[in-house]
């Protein structure tokens, strides 16, 4: 019986093992996905229309979907948004700050975290001697940090702004490993005297360079809880490739009190992946948002992004997309969001409620 139990503990102890190094296993070359914790999006009202946003985005939360829209800041504002996923057990959270400096140009700065917290780390279950002492487990936490430097600029033409990202990435997996990233962002918005508005977000366009470091006694201790299945330390580095988010809207006023929003973008990765439109060279996914509104205080707002091909158990794929709804509520400067991703369960992705806050410091005055 002792046996059993110490081959299945040493199972449960590989399985760990081969956890931590799939988080390890980093590849020196660009890869499809990296720091996605940067592209799950924020502000529940841009949650709501399926983040359908980069052209018409006008407040402190522009310093994450096109830092161009701060310079439409007419006060200090602050944002707080807190989001949970997979059950609770990751929490994301989110705080911004913008201000204008001028009738010209303003500044913003945001901090995102997205973590794990109480990890079980069963490494040190089982002892030099082969006793299982239960006394021997810890917790650890595995956090994703990013802060963003934003930086915008109305253009001599007429409707023509621009902003540019600074972004430092922090992520660290308790003990085991962290790392360091650095980053550029830059977007520019157009409003047409016809009300028409469009943007343009470029992500990661020198690539996001993560450097990172993991501990190496540690390592060797986990890295052999198998016999002949020992894992090699991996790379170093991690390059985030670059992706684009285009986008167009427009906003239609009925009887004075009622306006609807209308807004469609292409968020383009440069790699093959599941979107509906891939190619080697890039990877198209279209999302459409609407935002209905009465009296700039009460808004309902839906929208359909994140088209997939699935693939299916018999090899055939099946388009899914991601539906969401919101609704808002801005009373003197103060806005309360709300959005309730993936509708109906019609996407991968799982079903998240998001809150979102927005201060504007005119309140006070």
């Amino acid at each position: 019986m002792c046996i059993f139990v110490k081959k299945l503990l040493l199972k449960n102890y590989a399985i760990v093992v081969l956890i931590l190094l799939s988080t390890f296993a980093f590849s020196q070359s660009t890869r499809k996905y990296s720091n996605e914790f940067m592209n799950i999006g924020v502000d529940a009202a841009a949650l709501g229309m399926s983040n359908a946003v980069v052209s018409q985005t006008n407040d402190v939360t522009s310093g994450y979907w096109n830092p161009a829209g701060l310079v439409h800041l007419e006060d200090n504002q602050l944002a707080l948004m807190h989001s949970s996923y997979f059950a609770n057990i990751a929490n994301f959270n989110y705080i911004a700050y913008g201000m204008p400096l001028d009738d010209r140009s303003a500044i913003g700065v945001s901090l995102i975290r997205f973590g794990v917290d109480d990890i079980l780390d069963t490494t040190q279950l089982i002892d030099d001697q082969g006793n299982i002492n239960y006394d021997r487990i810890s917790t650890f936490s595995t956090a994703d940090y990013g802060i963003t430097f934003s930086y915008a600029r109305k253009l001599p033409l007429d409707g023509l702004n621009y902003g540019i990202n600074a972004k430092v990435i922090r992520r660290i997996i308790g003990d085991f490993a962290s790392s360091w990233g650095f980053g550029l962002d830059a977007g520019i918005q157009f409003e047409t005297r016809s009300n028409w508005k469009f943007g343009i977000m470029a992500r990661d366009i020198t690539t996001t360079y993560n450097t990172w470091t993991f501990d190496e006694e540690k390592f060797e201790t986990i890295s052999g809880a198998i016999e002949g299945q020992n894992q090699e330390l991996p790379e170093t580095t991690e390059i985030t490739i670059p992706k684009l988010q285009i986008g167009m809207s427009k906003q239609f006023i009925f009887n004075y009190d009622y306006s609807l929003l209308a807004a469609f973008d292409l968020n383009v990765r440069f790699a093959q992946t599941n979107d509906i439109i891939s190619t080697e060279f890039a990877s198209v996914n279209p999302a459409v948002g609407f935002q209905f509104g009465y009296t700039d205080l009460v808004f309902l707002r839906a929208g359909l992004g994140n088209f997939q091909n699935e693939l299916q158990i018999d090899n055939s794929t099946d388009l899914t997309f991601q539906p969401n709804f919101g609704v808002g509520f801005k009373y003197k400067g103060i806005s309360i969001d709300y959005a309730f991703t993936d509708i109906g369960d019609q996407s991968a992705a799982l079903y998240s409620n998001v809150f979102s806050l927005k201060l504007d410091f005119s309140v006070f005055r």
